[in-house]
């Protein structure tokens, strides 16, 4: 699913996408002070003398630590990273499986269990509320109360959207686009993803179905609509089906 969201950009927008990499590398990385003004001058240097920054202004070592500052705000004590970050991640979901919306938390008797490392994910992002779908985990750490959080990034997002977040309330499998033969299947309170049409933001956000008005489908596919009413803020809004999706196993 495309998924568009409008992001509030830090104040300084100087480094190139290299320099935020090699930044981010360093984070979860770096065995040094990354606060340190000697650090921090080495890195500015190290930028400011690359070929990449060719005609553009120089990087000042306070740019550098306000960056790394704003990402250590609130930051555990424990972070670890790894090329198999992936697979790390997938043993943490196993752990800490996201809470079902209803029913029983045991797999139907019979039912193969999915390889976790081989699904696809999306995560709720905590600078909007709303769902976006998991390129890749590049590393998790555990909080002081004992909780999980892995830190990802969007498709179709840079490194600079890159998130920390909780791997028992924020990461799931990824939900499904509805077909017109699923509409039978859709019920009054029923939990979906819907995406929310706005004229400054297109995201996808839970929620859940207050009433329905079946009608007849034609060669267009369903007709149906579909009155939801969104988790974040208890707005309402009728859609038809294909803003709509579900959860897998539906």
């Amino acid at each position: 699913m495309d998924r568009l969201r409008p992001r509030q950009r830090s104040v300084f927008t100087g480094f190139t996408k290299a320099e935020l990499e090699k930044m981010e590398k360093l984070l979860v990385e770096s065995k040094d002070d990354l606060l340190s003004k000697e650090f921090c001058q080495k890195i500015a240097k190290s930028f400011s003398c690359s070929a990449g920054r060719a005609g553009k202004p120089v990087v000042k070592w306070t740019e550098v630590q306000s960056w790394f500052q704003s990402r250590q705000q609130d930051r555990p004590t424990k972070v670890t990273s790894s090329t198999n970050e992936s697979k790390k991640v997938s043993d943490l979901l196993d752990a800490c499986p996201p809470i079902k919306e209803h029913g029983s938390s045991q797999e139907p008797r019979g039912e193969k269990v999915p390889d976790v490392s081989e699904m696809e994910f999306e995560a709720r992002s905590s600078k909007d509320g709303a769902w976006y779908d998991v390129d890749m985990f590049l590393a998790h750490r555990f909080l002081d109360c004992g909780e999980a959080e892995v830190r990802v990034r969007f498709v179709g997002f840079g490194a600079d959207e890159d998130e920390w977040v909780n791997v028992k309330n924020a990461v799931r499998e990824r939900s499904v686009p509805l077909e017109p033969s699923d509409c039978h299947k859709l019920k009054v309170g029923g939990h979906v993803l819907c995406f929310q049409e706005r004229r400054d933001q297109a995201i996808h956000y839970d929620a859940h179905i207050a009433e329905i008005h079946r009608r007849m489908h034609d060669i267009r596919g369903c007709r149906c609509l579909f009155l939801v009413r969104y988790n974040h803020d208890n707005t309402e809004e009728r859609v038809r089906l294909r803003r709509l999706c579900c959860r897998p196993k539906f």
